[in-house]
């Protein structure tokens, strides 16, 4: 995505809102293929799966830092999302 320098407030949030609409954009695909995945989950360990969150969390905290985001944010707003995704593959996967 290309960074520009803007010339208004009003520019400024015209982007921003350009940004939101694309991470939502993102954050429905990501959780198509959440959906997807629990399809090949059997059992609440499965789901939950610690290691594979200690994964994602580590490679978002290395992505943040390479683009000089906080790091402490991305894993933030991750461990939240991935706690909803796993509430949410949790209701699939029971009876």
């Amino acid at each position: 995505m290309n960074k520009e320098k803007v010339e208004s407030l009003e520019q400024a949030r015209a982007q921003i809102d350009v940004i939101d609409e694309a991470l939502i954009a993102l954050i429905a695909a990501r959780q198509f293929y959440v959906d997807q995945a629990v399809r090949f989950k059997r059992t609440e360990q499965d789901v939950q799966s610690p290691e594979r969150a200690d994964e994602v969390i580590k490679k978002v905290r290395g992505a943040a830092e390479a683009q000089g985001v906080d790091p402490d944010l991305v894993e933030h707003l991750y461990r939240e999302m991935i706690q909803h995704f796993i509430r949410r593959e949790l209701k699939e996967i029971r009876p």
